[in-house]
């Protein structure tokens, strides 16, 4: 099929971008890479008037790092993030992440800003902002404001960005000692949707006691999670004191929202995403204590 008929934008600046969604409200879509929102305009899943192309302004493509903070542009390529050096030292879990995003074709396309505002439950950079408590910045006629990633992710592909607002960047801690990074997912073919996944990330002392512990887990609800029993019940503890079996069967035994489809029944997902936390959470430990 083709996409209904649209008429195209595409402002120079960021600034322009957001006067024309304020100008035409409901009736305009935000494109970057076009990964997600192509084909759901081809299949008419949806329909907009105007399309405003964001992918040619400069400002909201790259990579710094300042104040022990990473920013990454909302266009800049997933293709970008996975090459970029300093996001591999400093942002080692968005880096890992990015070769699961679909294929090479896809993430020479598609951008981390896209994902996000996509909102995905079963996407890999919703779950790793998620993990790194990152902070989302938008733009809209009323200026700048930061959302955190807790609160950036409202349901079923929805965020709370308001009609107005463009997504900007996203920014993420910088990596320090002793911390240990891992992801893991499970798809029926490779560059799928994960059918469940687990991105972990661990910060011990000198003593290797758990300071920070951060379980995401994806396609196991609505939006993007964070097992925060877990969390909470290894913090303070030894690195080795549980087993991470057990963290993986914590992580998962509230959740009351999980997904059933052709895929599988929640209760499969449940299963999976408990092994996916183990397998993340024994990675993150042994790079955390430098195994």
């Amino acid at each position: 099929m083709k996409p209904a008929p649209f008429e195209y934008h595409a402002p120079p600046t960021a600034r322009e971008a957001v006067d024309l969604l304020a100008q035409l409200g409901d009736s305009a879509k935000v494109i970057a890479g076009g990964q997600s929102l192509v084909p759901v305009l081809a299949m008419r899943l949806a329909v907009f008037d105007h399309l405003i192309d964001i992918g040619r302004i400069e400002t909201l493509r790259g990579i710094r790092e300042a104040d022990g903070q990473v920013w990454a542009g909302a266009g800049t390529t997933e293709a970008e993030i996975g090459q970029s050096g300093l996001i591999c030292a400093q942002v080692p879990l968005l880096a890992r992440a990015t070769p699961l995003i679909g294929h090479f074709q896809i993430r020479n396309r598609g951008t981390i800003g896209g994902s996000l505002a996509h909102a995905d439950a079963s996407a890999e950079y919703p779950a790793v902002v998620m993990t790194l408590d990152g902070i989302v910045h938008a733009l809209s006629p009323r200026g700048e404001r930061t959302i955190a990633a807790g609160e950036f992710f409202t349901g079923i592909w929805s965020t709370a960005l308001a009609p107005d607002e463009l997504l900007t960047g996203v920014s993420f801690p910088a990596a320090r000692s002793r911390q240990g990074f891992a992801i893991e997912e499970l798809a029926r073919r490779r560059g799928d949707f994960a059918v469940a996944g687990a991105a972990v990330a661990v910060e011990l002392d000198s003593g290797d006691v758990i300071t920070r512990a951060s379980i995401g887990l994806f396609g196991l609800g609505p939006t993007p999670l964070r097992a925060a029993g877990a969390e909470a019940s290894v913090t303070g503890a030894a690195a080795r004191a549980r087993g991470g079996e057990q963290i993986g069967r914590a992580a998962v035994a509230d959740l009351d929202s999980v997904p059933a489809d052709r895929h599988g029944t929640a209760d499969y997902r449940k299963k999976v995403g408990a092994a996916m936390v183990t397998r993340a959470w024994e990675r993150a430990v042994r790079e955390a204590t430098g195994e």
